[in-house]
């Protein structure tokens, strides 16, 4: 006999990853956002300009993946494309102003979910710092 679903850590986190992006599907709605979308903005917010490049690495997001979603953001009109003067090869993603308003009113999103798994702030920190541990490991 084989593993047993139920006593798998990696079942435990991928089933928990899909329990989270389900409960941000409809907060994110309103925001005309996926959550694919959404973890590309947050990789964005609080930068003035990021190479793609930069963007595929912190999000694991690959590229193949990436390009169409940043095609959709920029037809939203979250974010803009732009070539490095220096490097024409490589792209910058910029915000545009529609995409910093964006921001504020991810925040609502980010707090109701984090709300509904019923952790607190510590519980949080520990999950994360176990996240990290186990991705570092790998």
């Amino acid at each position: 006999m084989g593993p047993k679903l139920n006593e798998q850590l990696c079942y435990a986190l991928y089933s928990t990853s899909r329990a989270i992006t389900q409960a941000y599907k409809p907060l994110l709605k309103p925001l005309n956002l996926t959550y694919p979308q959404y973890v590309v903005m947050m990789a964005l917010w609080g930068e003035e300009a990021v190479k793609i490049s930069t963007v595929a690495e912190i999000t694991g997001i690959t590229n193949a993946t990436l390009s169409p979603l940043l095609k959709r953001l920029e037809a939203n009109g979250y974010i803009e494309r732009q070539y490095i003067k220096s490097d024409e090869r490589q792209k910058l993603l910029v915000l545009t102003s529609s995409g910093k308003v964006l921001a504020k009113k991810a925040i609502k999103a980010s707090e109701a979910a984090l709300c509904a798994t019923g952790l607190d702030s510590k519980d949080v920190k520990k999950m994360m710092d176990l996240c990290e541990k186990i991705k570092l490991n790998l």
